[in-house]
């Protein structure tokens, strides 16, 4: 057992340093070593070095020895973090002696200066990566061993810590510099204020586990059902309300990129609820869902151009019409692929979406539509007198297109339909045997998840003042389906926490964009892997049979 243990230790080792040399030979190091992140300490060492940590900690998340002899656990974790380290260090080595750029174009002298923390002997900067990737993947292993709270709160309180540091550029330019300036330095963290983080943050976090977990012992009934007092709710949504409301201008000062940002998530919020709609609720996987986002924009487009295309219709008389055609084609989409499930559905919406690209992309409907000049000269929408054309006063025409959407998406969820689409998507066959219409509780859901693409599409319209057919193409259905994973399938917070994970922090990262569909991939994988379930998974609904008043009820 102890011989098998080891042997997959090492083999854990091996992976580890295969994982690092991928990382480095990518180009990743480098073109990420430009974002400091705690005063010499940038993003790109952070990245290879994260390899030791989570290979650490998963090894110690899975080995036998956590209950039998947990002295040992972190001696697994520096023998893993040794090991691929001491792989990682062969890059260097060789590097020096033989020319791989002509295999590897990336593998250059200052990766290698890199890598071994700039040392100019070879023999140190190799022994301080060695050293510093066991001593990771030691501390790494430690944290499965320990008390739970304990566990949870510094698990948290690193990760918040870093993903400051990495936007620490973003904090100094809003509000929260007045709170945080003693913590930076000119680019990233400073090395005490990145520590007093730490120490802050992991308190805080473990405080709230440890706080969950007394309201789980005290009723797991409460927590099944997400019950808690009404002046708690009250409380809760008002924070959150006033802190919406104050977002663009006194948290972000008005910044005219970084209310882009938030805008351009908060679209992507709408689409995912009327996704989640459609994936999340009734199971049906759709692939076209960019098709419906494109009806709603080209609707207002065309409706409300000022050019040679538009009819001079104002955005509110063509923001109805754009949700009601989004709906009726989602319904229309609906109607051929009553019988299709699974891969086979998916191939289908994937092709519908396609096009209606081609379409808006062809010479056919080019008079009506501009083909591949797009439409250009769509007005900002305006409310009287005042027209809404900073990013800051369209970030409250988005904000009451999500309360919109979130009220109705809650409603339904809650409500007959949403049961029926529940049972749906546990199994077709027992739901239609229990007398569930499949063939209207279908048409809702893609209806319904349509009109809400259709939205964001013609606010979308409108933000940007123009459309092109390009601009629709298979990857935002991809986006919005990976935002609705991440973030748990069937939640509709969880829509929130994707859209501002894979939306939010690629555009505020964008001089990294190449890495993006990477970042991707690797964040499906991990979330697959460790928390399939998502970042904000779904809480169990429980139905209660009423009960007589003369006494329980029958079974």
């Amino acid at each position: 057992m102890q011989a098998t243990t080891w042997r997959s230790t090492i083999k854990a080792g091996l992976l580890t340093g295969v994982i690092a040399l991928y990382v480095a030979l990518t180009g990743m190091v480098l073109s990420l070593s430009k974002r400091p992140v705690v005063d010499k300490l940038s993003l790109g060492h952070v990245v290879y070095m994260l390899v030791f940590v989570v290979m650490g900690y998963l090894t110690a998340r899975r080995s036998s020895w956590r209950t039998t002899r947990p002295a040992l656990v972190p001696v697994q974790g520096l023998v893993v973090g040794g090991i691929g380290a001491a792989l990682l260090a062969l890059l260097p080595v060789f590097g020096q002696q033989v020319d791989l750029s002509w295999i590897f174009v990336t593998t250059k002298p200052n990766l290698y200066k890199f890598l071994l923390f700039n040392q100019e002997s070879m023999a140190v900067g190799v022994a301080y990566l060695v050293l510093t990737g066991a001593a990771l993947g030691g501390i790494a292993a430690l944290l499965p061993i320990l008390p739970e709270v304990l566990h949870q709160g510094l698990l948290y309180g690193a990760g918040f810590t870093l993903l400051l540091g990495v936007l620490s550029d973003l904090a100094q330019r809003t509000v929260l510099k007045v709170v945080l300036k003693p913590l930076f330095a000119y680019k990233g963290l400073k090395p005490s204020g990145a520590l007093i983080l730490f120490v802050v943050l992991s308190v805080l976090f473990g405080l709230r586990h440890w706080w969950l977990q007394r309201q789980r012992e005290r009723s797991t009934m409460e927590v099944i059902l997400g019950e808690r007092p009404a002046w708690a709710r009250g409380v809760q949504q008002g924070l959150l309300l006033g802190f919406l409301l104050i977002l663009p201008v006194w948290l972000l000062n008005k910044d005219a990129y970084l209310n882009s940002v938030v805008n351009l998530v908060n679209l992507y919020i709408i689409m995912g609820l009327g996704l989640n709609i459609v994936v999340g609720f009734a199971g049906l996987l759709d692939l076209g869902y960019v098709a419906f986002f494109a009806i709603g924009a080209y609707t207002v487009a065309l409706m409300t151009s000022t050019g040679d295309l538009g009819h001079g219709y104002t955005f509110w008389q063509a923001l109805p019409l754009a949700v009601i055609l989004a709906l009726v084609a989602g319904v229309v989409l609906g109607i051929p692929v009553l019988r299709m499930r699974g891969d086979y559905l998916a191939i289908v919406t994937l092709g519908f979406g396609e096009i209606i690209r081609i379409l808006a992309n062809s010479d056919w409907l080019k008079p009506f539509m501009g083909g591949a000049l797009g439409v250009l000269d769509i007005p900002k929408p305006a409310l009287g007198n005042l027209v809404l054309k900073e990013e800051y006063q369209l970030y409250y025409l988005i904000l009451a297109g999500i309360f919109i959407t979130w009220f109705i998406a809650t409603r339904l969820y809650h409500s007959r339909v949403g049961r029926a689409w529940q049972a749906l998507r546990e199994d077709e066959d027992v739901a239609e045997a229990m007398g569930i219409h499949l063939v209207t509780t279908k048409l809702l859901a893609f209806g319904f998840g349509a009109a809400f693409s259709g939205l964001s599409g013609a606010i979308f319209a409108a933000k940007v003042g123009s459309v092109y057919p390009h601009t629709f193409n298979l990857i935002i259905s991809i986006n919005v389906l990976s935002l609705i994973i991440v973030g748990g399938i069937g939640s509709l917070p969880g829509v929130v926490v994707g859209a501002l994970a894979l939306v939010g922090l690629p555009e505020l990262l964008r001089e990294f964009s190449e890495y993006r569909m990477l970042f991707y991939g690797i964040a499906l994988i991990t979330m697959m892997l460790v928390k399939p379930e998502g970042f904000w998974p779904k809480k169990l609904n429980v139905y209660s049979r009423p009960q007589d008043d003369t006494g329980p009820a029958t079974p």
